[in-house]
């Protein structure tokens, strides 16, 4: 009857719009560990954005969800043997884009010689990690539970084609909602 087929082509078009958007302009991402503590919590849900990326260039301090570099998926399935876990989506904040030098001393972040004021990270970084220059088309990525997190200072660095977007704001759980420390 027409009620019917009316109502499969509401459904219709309304999943293939949710698609495409999800596709191509936002997608929801799910936190599952504490390596951007505080700035993220285990269970958190947040939107991604995927638009900018191919309109504006990366700035340092910006949180970008990617598909991980080979360096990490070879280091996950040599020591923790876990191929699915090596192909899932990362969240972690960019420290530096192409032709900066990065380097962490004495605990903490230098981006071209000047110390970087991060009060969005959890702890001192406990390790040291450079000089390195950051090569074009490549970012410097960090989570921000910098102790805690299997990030670039042990992997290297992403190729910018890796990135699927920004993240923009939590949207659960309702006492999270916001934007805080993103940016």
């Amino acid at each position: 009857n027409e009620e019917v087929k009316e109502d499969i082509k509401t459904y219709v078009i309304a999943l293939g719009t949710a698609l495409l958007l999800r596709l191509l302009i936002i997608e929801p991402r799910y936190i599952p560990s504490l390596s951007m503590y505080p700035t993220f919590d285990v269970g958190d849900q947040l939107a991604v954005e995927k638009v900018t990326k191919r309109i504006r260039p990366f700035n340092r301090k910006e949180i970008v969800v990617f598909n991980p570099p080979q360096n990490f998926r070879d280091i996950v399935s040599n020591q923790y043997g876990g191929d699915r876990k090596a192909k899932e989506a990362l969240i972690k904040r960019i420290v530096a884009t192409e032709g900066d030098e990065v380097e962490v001393k004495e605990g903490h972040l230098f981006v071209n010689g000047v110390k970087q004021d991060e009060p969005f990270t959890n702890e001192d970084a406990a390790y040291e990690f450079g000089p390195v220059v950051v090569p074009e088309g490549e970012l410097l990525v960090l989570g921000d539970n910098r102790n805690h997190s299997l990030d670039g200072h042990i992997w290297g660095f992403l190729p910018k084609e890796n990135v699927i977007g920004r993240a923009v704001f939590i949207y659960w759980p309702p006492w999270r909602v916001g934007n805080d420390g993103m940016f």
